[in-house]
């Protein structure tokens, strides 16, 4: 059966062992392909006339009714048919479904899977024997030299041969890869053509656990997740070095983690809307300023009493209005000052083709202007002791400000992902003058990413202002650049210098994220 010397299969072999299975549920898959000629299929293809119908602007209005009322006589019929024979075919797929588990990893796969062990084996045995040869070649060649050139020569020669070698090896191990996957792909492949590409969850997370391992190159892995990898590692490091110059004290416990994505919640909101400007190759620099304002403006409003600041010259008072009054009015008014002026922006930057690099910058400017010139720079207090109580308690310990947050990368990874928008947003990021040529108003996506970006910040800047009253104790900081001030103030490193390494870190992690761009250019 099997090639007695390295127990390898050959294609005709592997062919031979899987063809009654083939015809097994091949056999099967003609039953069910007759039963759903004038069922299922009919269907599916009334279905798409009519739809095709109704885009087509060739026919009358009198003309598509005519047609579609026709089209939809002959789809009911097809769908009585196809409720008609959806239990034998039911049936059907289960008796071939039941085969495959019976038969398909005995008979076929674990001896491909078998044979694939032994084909690697082989490959790599024949690649060390190839560069032993190699080298006693080359050996054997260079005792008979003498002159440099001609020793030169040789030993450029030699590497190409290794390179040669090591390129047959590596040809030699795709093929056998290439031929364990074939192998596991084709079940879900009859098991497609039986269901019709509807796959139960189970099959699907299988396909897509072996699609991975198939697919996956360590060093491409390393590439792509650079960064993610820079930053567990200086985590990891500062959670060991901080308990030895702090007597214990452990940086890595549940209350510091907790106490990190609180804090680190309401930037949530300001990273994804810079994320849609990075979308479209561009970036916001007022985001700092922008949240500032906010903040200001919700802790004018929830104050308790009259403001100690003045707003050109006049003091607010919100205190007779009522507390959840007070909390929504806040919430938008930072909303529309925020959206107000990222609107600005993105009109210069949609419509002029400006980079939002300067707009932004020209917006960060003007804020920052306004907000000191109007306020004198004046502190205005602290909000109201009772207003994070109600909008972003702790339940047993565990702040409720982390649940705005996942719900905030929830919505926005919808609309990313699902709606029109986010799919337009792609578009006009990837390639603005083809996404025009398509149809896409590059105008009305642009300024749409900027407004999405204001929204953000608003309800970013509203829950930073109640968080910095109701958070306590600002413990080890956002996420791990605080965490790494953190550790270097216990070690003794002067405040300035921390910048210093902040900058290092972000210019190592930011390189290793960028190499796999570079490699793939």
């Amino acid at each position: 059966m099997t090639n007695t010397v390295t127990n390898i299969l050959s294609h005709d072999e592997e062919l031979a062992l899987r063809k009654p299975i083939e015809d097994y549920v091949g056999k099967i898959q003609a039953e069910i392909d007759e039963l759903r000629e004038e069922g299922t299929n009919k269907v599916l293809e009334y279905s798409e006339e009519i739809e095709v119908l109704k885009r087509d602007k060739i026919y009358t209005k009198s003309e598509k009714e005519a047609r579609i009322s026709e089209l939809n006589g002959k789809l009911q019929k097809a769908k009585e048919i196809e409720a008609k024979n959806k239990q034998p075919i039911n049936d059907k797929i289960a008796v071939a479904e039941k085969y495959l588990k019976d038969h398909y990893q005995t008979d076929y796969y674990n001896k491909v899977v078998e044979s694939n062990k032994y084909e690697v084996q082989k490959a790599k045995a024949d690649y060390d024997k190839k560069l032993k040869e190699l080298e006693k070649e080359h050996k054997d060649i260079l005792s008979g030299l003498s002159d440099k050139e001609e020793i030169k020569e040789e030993n450029f020669i030699y590497k190409n041969r290794l390179f040669d070698a090591k390129l047959e090896y590596t040809k030699n191990m795709q093929e056998a890869k290439d031929r364990k996957h074939d192998a596991f792909t084709f079940e879900y492949h009859l098991i497609d053509l039986l269901k019709m590409s509807n796959f139960s969850f189970a099959e699907k997370q299988a396909q897509k656990i072996e699609n991975y391992k198939y697919s996956f190159n360590t060093r491409d892995f390393l590439l792509k997740n650079g960064l993610y990898i820079a930053i567990i590692l200086v985590f990891i490091f500062l959670c060991i070095i901080t308990p030895i110059k702090k007597n214990g004290l452990q940086l890595f416990t549940v209350n510091n983690i907790l106490s990190i994505m609180q804090q680190a919640s309401p930037r949530m909101f300001l990273a994804l809307g810079v994320s849609g400007l990075i979308m479209l190759a561009g970036t916001d620099l007022s985001v700092g300023r922008m949240v500032g304002m906010g903040m200001t403006a919700a802790t004018i409003i929830m104050h308790n009493g009259p403001n100690t600041g003045s707003v050109f010259g006049h003091v607010f008072d919100f205190s007779t209005m009522p507390v959840g009054g007070r909390i929504l009015l806040a919430l938008v008014i930072c909303v529309v000052l925020c959206t107000m002026f990222t609107t600005i922006a993105g009109f210069f930057a949609a419509k002029f083709k400006m980079h939002p690099f300067i707009s932004t910058m020209a917006n960060m400017l003007v804020i920052f202007g306004l907000v000191t010139y109007s306020t004198k720079g004046v502190s205005f207090g602290g909000i109201e002791q009772s207003i994070p109580g109600k909008i972003i308690p702790k339940v047993g310990g565990f702040p409720t400000i982390i649940l705005w947050a996942v719900a905030a990368v929830a919505i926005v990874w919808f609309i990313w992902n699902k709606t029109k928008f986010g799919k337009n947003l792609y578009a006009v990021g990837g390639n603005p003058e083809a996404a025009s040529v398509s149809g896409i108003s590059v105008f009305k996506v642009t300024l749409g990413a900027f407004i999405m970006a204001g929204i953000l910040y608003g309800f970013g800047s509203w829950l930073e202002c109640i968080r910095m009253i109701g958070s306590g104790s600002a413990a080890y900081g956002v996420l791990i650049f605080t965490a790494l001030t953190y550790s270097l103030t216990i070690l003794g490193i002067d405040t300035n210098l921390q910048f210093v390494f902040s900058g290092i870190i972000i210019l190592i992690a930011v390189t290793l994220d960028c190499l796999k761009y570079v490699r793939k250019n």
